[in-house]
């Protein structure tokens, strides 16, 4: 399933060189389900992670144009339609508590 052989990703030069910067998110896939650590308190507006999300999903589109030859727009669109399929119909129940 998995073709990766570290289980942890590296952190960008970016984030080691800025004193300022701080990770937002771990989403881990373990035990056939997904759990995840997050600093939700880094933005006031709570809207911001729309944002980010946003620009994940191009991070995620570029990658597989990039590295696996899809277009990067219909990439994009299959995430926004599962997105939404799964906004509107929940696969699984999110559970789980701030630590």
């Amino acid at each position: 399933m998995f073709g990766r052989k570290t289980k942890e990703l590296l952190v960008p030069p970016a984030a080691k060189n800025d004193p300022r910067a701080i990770e937002l998110i771990r989403v881990w896939a373990a035990d056939g389900n997904q759990h995840v650590s997050i600093s939700p308190d880094v933005w006031d507006d709570p809207a911001t992670w729309g944002v980010m999300l946003v620009d994940l999903a191009k991070h995620v589109a570029t990658f597989y144009a990039e590295e696996r030859g899809m277009d990067k727009h219909a990439v994009l669109a299959r995430i926004k339609t599962l997105f939404e399929a799964e906004w509107d119909s929940p696969t699984s129940e999110v559970t789980g508590n701030a630590v």
